[in-house]
This record gives C-alpha cells, sequence and structure tokens, in this order.
C-alpha cells in the first residue's frame, strides 16, 4: 500500500516506506512491515530476549530503518532498548495519539495501522530522555519507592507504640527524630522504665523530661513490642538501601558534570539553608550547578531535591521542546482549547500522569504563602478564579522560569509582592481608560482624601 486517501482530502504521499510498527503485550509482540518487503508482513515474536534479536534480525533482513512502537505499560523497554542496540531508529508513540479506527480490534490490524501511519509520517515520538538522564530517573524513582516504604514502616511503629500506650508521637514531632529513635531503640532492647527513656531526650526537643516521662508510661505487650521490634528493622533496612541509592545519585549526577565539562562562575550563596526531609546525602545544590550552570534553587520553592527531580524528568537542557509554550503544553498546564464551529468549547487543561507537573503543582500550591511576585500572583489569582485553577497558573508560570533557566542561562530576580501588584494595578488602569475612551468617557482619579482603596 503506499497511497493513504481520506475523506474529503487528497490522497497523502509515503514518506517512510522503510518503516515498520510493533504493537507491545506481556507475552506477544505483533509486528508490520511494509507489505513490498515481504510475502509475510505482520508477524508475531515471543518477548523472550532472542526473540527480540530475531525481531530484529527480521527488521535488518527487510531493509527497516525506523521503529515505532505504542507505549504499552513497561513491557515496551526491553523491545526498546534491544532494537535501539541494533542501529534502528525507535519512535514510542503515546496510544492517545494513535487510536485505533472502527472496525480494528485486532492486535495484527494494531500493527499494520501504526506501520501505515508511521510511514506516512502521521506518528509523532514521546519524549524520552538520553542514556544518563534515563539512568539518574531510575535510581531517584528507586529512592522515592524506598521513602514510602520507610513511612509505612513508621506508621507501624507508631501504631505498636499505641498499642502499648506509649504515646510517644504525642511529646516528639518526629519518632524518627534525636529523641524519638534514640526512645525506640531503648525500648527494642528492653528498656522499660520511664526515667531512663526520658532521659534520652535531646536537647532540642521542645517536651520536657516530665512530659516525656508521663507519656512513656505504657502497658508490656510482648507481642506489640515484637510488631514495633520488626518495624523498626525494616526502617533501617529501608534507610541503609536509600544511602545506596544517594551514592549512586551522586555518581550519576558526577557523570553528567563530566560529560558538561563547563567552566561556571563560583556558586552563588543560598537563598535558603534549611535541610529538606528525605534529601539526599550529598550536596545536591552544588553538582547540579556544575552540570547546569545556573543555580535552579533562586527560583522560588525550588529546593535541590526538587530541582535534581525535574532535571530527571526533563532533561539537562529542554532542547526537546521550541519554546515555553510546548513545554508548558507537554506539561498540561496550559489550556486545551475544544473549538467546534469557531465556538471555544472548553479551554480546561487536560488530565496528566507526569511527575514533573505534579511537583510544580505542588511547589505552586505552597508559594502563596510567600511575599514574593509569584506568591502575589497566587493570591490574587486564587479571589479571583479559585485556588485550583490558581494552583495550574501558577505551577504554569513556575515551569516557564525553570524552561527559560534552563534553556537560556535566564538568572532569576523576585520584583516582590509589592512591584508585582503595582504592575498589576497599572495594567488594570490602562485597560479601564482603553475602555472608557470606547464609549467617549474620560476617567480621573479621585482625590487622596476620598479615594478607596
Amino acid at each position: 500500500m503506499t497511497k493513504l486517501v481520506t475523506s474529503g482530502h487528497p490522497e497523502l504521499k509515503m514518506v517512510n516506506p522503510r518503516a515498520v510498527a510493533i504493537d507491545i503485550g506481556s507475552t506477544m509482540h505483533m509486528a508490520a512491515v511494509n507489505p513490498d518487503a515481504c510475502d509475510t508482513p505482520v508477524r508475531a515474536f515471543g518477548t523472550f530476549t532472542e526473540d527480540l534479536h530475531d525481531l530484529a534480525d527480521w527488521f535488518r533482513s527487510c531493509g527497516v530503518t525506523s521503529v515505532a512502537m505504542d507505549s504499552t505499560g513497561v513491557y515496551w523497554i526491553p523491545a526498546f532498548e534491544v532494537l535501539k542496540g541494533h542501529g534502528f531508529q525507535m519512535i514510542l508513540v503515546n496510544a492517545r495519539y494513535a487510536k485505533n479506527v472502527p472496525g480494528r480490534k485486532m492486535d495484527v490490524s494494531d500493527a499494520s495501522w501504526l506501520r501505515q501511519l508511521h510511514s506516512y509520517g502521521l506518528l509523532r515520538g514521546s519524549f524520552r530522555p538520553e542514556a544518563e538522564i534515563a539512568i539518574l530517573r531510575a535510581y531517584l524513582r528507586q529512592k522515592e519507592r524506598l521513602v514510602e516504604y520507610a513511612a509505612a514502616h513508621i506508621q507501624h511503629m507508631q501504631k505498636a507504640l499505641m498499642e502499648v500506650n506509649l504515646q510517644l508521637h504525642h511529646v516528639v514531632s518526629d519518632i524518627t527524630g534525636a529523641t524519638g529513635l534514640r526512645i525506640i531503640r531503648a525500648i527494642v532492647a528492653g528498656e522499660r522504665d520511664p526515667e531512663v527513656l526520658a532521659a534520652f531526650r535531646d536537647i532540642r526537643c521542645h517536651s520536657t523530661i516530665e512530659v516525656i516521662r508521663a507519656a512513656l508510661v505504657g502497658n508490656d505487650r510482648d507481642e506489640h513490642i515484637f510488631t514495633l521490634t520488626q518495624s523498626l528493622d525494616l526502617y533501617d533496612f529501608c534507610q541503609t538501601k536509600i544511602e545506596d541509592c544517594d551514592r549512586k545519585l551522586e555518581a550519576a549526577v558526577a557523570a553528567l558534570a563530566v560529560r558538561a565539562h563547563r567552566d561556571v562562575p563560583a556558586l552563588p550563596k543560598a537563598r535558603t539553608k534549611r535541610n529538606q526531609v528525605n534529601a539526599p546525602s550529598f550536596d545536591v545544590r552544588a553538582a547540579l550547578y556544575g552540570v547546569l550552570g545556573t543555580d535552579l534553587t533562586q527560583i522560588h520553592r525550588f529546593g535541590p531535591s526538587l530541582a535534581l527531580k525535574l532535571v530527571a524528568d526533563c532533561g539537562t537542557d529542554l532542547l526537546a521542546w521550541k519554546t515555553a509554550k510546548h513545554f508548558t503544553s507537554w506539561l498540561c498546564l496550559a489550556p486545551d482549547n475544544k473549538i467546534s464551529g469557531g465556538k471555544l468549547l472548553s479551554s480546561r487543561s487536560r488530565r496528566s500522569s507526569s511527575r514533573a507537573a505534579a511537583l510544580l503543582r505542588l511547589a505552586a500550591t505552597t508559594i502563596g504563602r510567600n511575599d514574593t511576585a509569584l506568591g502575589a500572583f497566587y493570591r490574587r489569582l486564587s479571589s479571583r478564579i479559585g485556588k485550583q485553577k490558581a494552583v495550574t497558573a501558577t505551577a504554569r508560570k513556575i515551569a516557564v522560569l525553570f524552561y527559560n533557566t534552563l534553556r537560556f542561562g535566564m538568572t532569576y530576580h523576585d520584583p516582590g509582592a509589592a512591584e508585582c501588584e503595582e504592575r498589576h494595578r497599572t495594567r488594570v488602569l490602562a485597560n479601564l481608560q482603553r475602555r472608557a475612551k470606547t464609549f467617549g468617557v474620560e476617567l480621573a482619579p479621585l482625590p487622596a482624601a476620598v479615594a478607596v482603596s
């Protein structure tokens, strides 16, 4: 087949006759090549590694140069990596942009349809970071899972303490802090005397020894102490594995810095010195500065951990997106205008499972409490259109700052909430003056004595 006929449109010309497509499955992959290249243009292959190499050999015998596949779960990853290792140009397709036509329900038809679309240049590849960034992302996501596991074990420890009525969490802010862990380890070791346990209080703890001693008078039950012991062991095990992930993360960022091989000026002064919870155990800010040549933490609500996560999801240069508008559209933070008959039906932003978008929304949620330009922007929109839309709009603004900083080396300087509000006031007054002139009316300011702010 060399031409695609669409209703009401001229025939489309084939631009890539050597394009093929694979419909990914958990136990079987359906592959389709150009019917002119093989007597059996559609074949089924298993998912074992040998089967994937056989698939690559078949593609090579058919003269294939470009391969498109749909992103089905994690099943596409082995096939993608094996075929890329054989030198094929790989395109990962979002199923949202390659919907099946009516009547095409079988896997064979799906593969043929994907191949046909790919051969006419109608498929657009999803963003896939380079290998070094993918390695960094893998380590970072593994650490996130370990942090979630550790959090679950903290809850188990707190439940076990409550079951013996040791209300430690009421007298310390964090049972895994200095005071909390000392007391828990002593309890696990067999200590039950409240006086001795309260003596483990750290000098920075706000609660007094008397209060802690009263909270540690409980009901000694062996089965609950056993649960506490196992939960503590599992928590310590997770902490050990998190430390291993930090070492891998540090090595991955160092590899990026070596590849960048750039001379950068001295690291700017940190905007805030507060240590973040669950932050990597190495200096992330300095390590990223050596890679990027710019300090992302100068943007408000951009801590080192958030900056590292965004770099792991989006890359170090953002060259995959031509403009900031393309970037925010990829994050689903821009309006998704649905127009029919020249009428705007909806402008709601698309739903997204993007981790980067979720991180930016989280930063936007907390920025409203700051006396900054971004905080003033969030508060003004929140009062006018609601918090949910204000979060999306503020997250988009932060994403634009992130894009301009990485792509063009922009240095962020916060103008302050007062200046932001004054610019907004000036813009509103200019709009009112322009609208008044269209009605033949001229606006004049009120005297200061009677003006209402």
